[in-house]
């Protein structure tokens, strides 16, 4: 039990849910839980019978047909992709991104990354995930107005590559600035957005690739970022595509570029990381970056991130991984399904049963993931004054039942789709599966309109893949 406080009044007790998976530093799941909520914060976490009577809640909800986590954190997620789902399927590293969601992001304008980044903050929250990373666009402001509405917590950043060229491919001129560009932006995103909406959106540094990306560039946005504390990300190491044409052009590959730019450190975002030299692992462990591996992406793009990739030996080196949906391009945006590809996916590739057991998942999705982002004070675990984001999840849902080993039934069994409840910042955005904020019929409305002219100045036809004709 957690000792209480002397208040009185208090904003919401949720009571006896039937398991509570806290994440703590002891790693509690308490049964027939109730956790105190005030100001935003957990003031109170105990058995129920525990609680003391002195709590008079403005609001009360019945736990106890639920399993409790944290708020899930989805360290990375293309926000404005939301509205390409169905564009880019079989397709290899390059065709996907030079082919198909370049030239689609070169067209959105503003209302386009909000319709995109609504639909998915959505899609996010009714599948548990309180909190994400996006790696940018060219309207962040855009995402920021969605994450207004539904009631969100995100780390924001914008987009930034300087050179249109590599042996990887053509990026759009209008998604290219200069480094200076880039630095500038950078830190006007920071002075405008960093701890707005009450502390719901953080800032981050973004440079989206690193073949498109000069070392000036990198090394002056790691400046920024350093300056301002903030989290440096980008993508790396995600295909042999990518790993070969840094070979290529640099004479080494990418986290060894990196390292040797010096922007290697512990506010450092590495996103799949699934082609690394032997060498690298160790890099990573010096320097205290963090990774996030992104099964679901991987296995739709055949990235080779699982059957190549070191997850379990990184994290056995104390080296934080997190967990990202990447976009709405590969699937579901679900975190819960991430955690059965990561885990399950793993197991396969090293044929071992032992190797990602379902709790080192729920840390990615959680307390790893608010390490990387330097969130960790603040959210992924139930703990007394940590901010109020949690999800409870529908027990009486199949995937539920029988319950005996919650940790189990929410990797293996579950989807994101049985989260009924969600809190952020203490403030109930989702009750029984829906929305609070939002009329949904409204944003479903939205976006169909949106992804049908979305579609016509794409000349969606041609991106569509099916070997099936359509009449």
């Amino acid at each position: 039990m957690t000792a209480a406080n002397d208040g009185v009044d208090v904003d919401l007790v949720i009571r006896n849910i039937e398991f509570l998976i806290t994440v703590d530093p002891e790693r509690r799941i308490l049964r027939n839980a109730t956790v105190v909520v005030d100001g935003g914060r957990f003031v109170w976490i105990g058995r129920d019978n525990e609680m003391p009577p002195t709590y008079r809640a403005r609001r009360i909800l019945d736990g106890s047909r639920f399993v409790g986590t944290p708020g899930m954190i989805d360290c990375h997620q293309h926000s404005s992709f939301q509205l390409a789902r169905g564009l880019a399927d079989e397709a290899n590293a390059r065709e996907f991104l030079i082919d198909r969601m370049y030239p689609y992001e070169a067209v959105l304008d503003d209302n386009d990354v909000r319709v995109s980044a609504t639909l998915a903050s959505r899609e996010m929250l009714l599948h548990g995930t309180t909190c994400f990373a996006d790696p940018g666009n060219n309207h962040p402001s855009a995402t920021v107005e969605a994450v207004t509405k539904t009631g969100q917590r995100m780390v924001l950043a914008r987009s930034a590559f300087d050179l249109r060229g590599s042996d990887f491919g053509v990026v759009p001129e209008s998604m290219v600035s200069t480094p200076e560009q880039a630095q500038r932006q950078a830190q006007e995103l920071i002075d405008e957005f960093d701890g707005s909406l009450g502390g719901r959106i953080r800032t981050s540094v973004s440079f989206r690739g690193l073949n498109n990306s000069s070392d000036d560039l990198i090394k002056g946005l790691s400046e920024v970022a350093t300056a301002a504390g903030a989290v440096l990300q980008t993508h790396a190491a995600f295909s042999y595509s990518t790993h070969d044409a840094s070979v290529a052009k640099y004479g080494m590959s990418e986290i060894s570029r990196l390292a040797s730019l010096g922007v290697l450190n512990e506010r450092t975002m590495l996103v799949h990381c699934g082609w690394l030299e032997p060498g690298e692992l160790r890099l990573l462990q010096e320097t205290g970056a963090g990774v996030v591996a992104a099964p679901s992406s991987s296995m739709h793009n055949g990235y080779g991130n699982l059957s190549r990739g070191f997850a379990p030996e990184l994290r056995a080196l104390g080296v934080p991984v997190g967990l990202g949906s990447d976009h709405a391009c590969s699937g579901p945006v679900d975190l819960v399904r991430e955690m059965f590809l990561v885990t399950c996916g793993y197991k396969e590739a090293r044929a071992n049963p032992r190797v990602m057991p379902p709790e080192a998942a729920v840390e990615m999705a959680t307390i790893d993931a608010a390490r990387i982002l330097g969130l960790e004070d603040e959210i992924g675990s139930i703990e007394v004054g940590k901010r109020a984001d949690l999800v409870l999840f529908d027990t009486d849902d199949p995937s539920w039942q029988p319950l005996y080993n919650p940790v189990s039934n929410l990797v293996y069994s579950a989807t994101g789709s049985t989260a009924d409840t969600v809190l952020v910042d203490g403030q109930v955005v989702a009750l029984g599966g829906r929305l609070v904020s939002c009329n949904e019929a409204d944003l479903v409305a939205e976006g169909r309109e949106t992804a049908s002219k979305l579609y016509g100045k794409l000349d969606g036809d041609r991106l569509v893949t099916s070997r099936w004709s359509y009449s």
